[in-house]
């Protein structure tokens, strides 16, 4: 029975953080946006291809890109 007098107000405790956590998320928008993530994935071009380094040919042996 006394185990009752810890428990009951760290579930309390509990309950008001998850409660702040969730109410911080709504006001910083993190449920604004639900669709455009799922569409995203589905995109085919990928912008971060174009900026992705590109050996050049007569580099340092064995580096990538070299034949031979």
């Amino acid at each position: 029975m006394d185990i009752l007098y810890l428990l009951i107000p760290l579930s309390v405790v509990l309950v008001l953080v998850v409660g702040a956590v969730f109410w911080w998320a709504l006001a910083s928008g993190q449920f604004e946006d639900l669709e455009g993530p799922a569409h995203r994935i589905l995109m085919d071009d990928d912008p971060g291809a174009e900026s992705a380094p590109r050996a050049r040919p007569g580099g340092a042996p064995g580096a990538p890109g070299r034949r031979g």
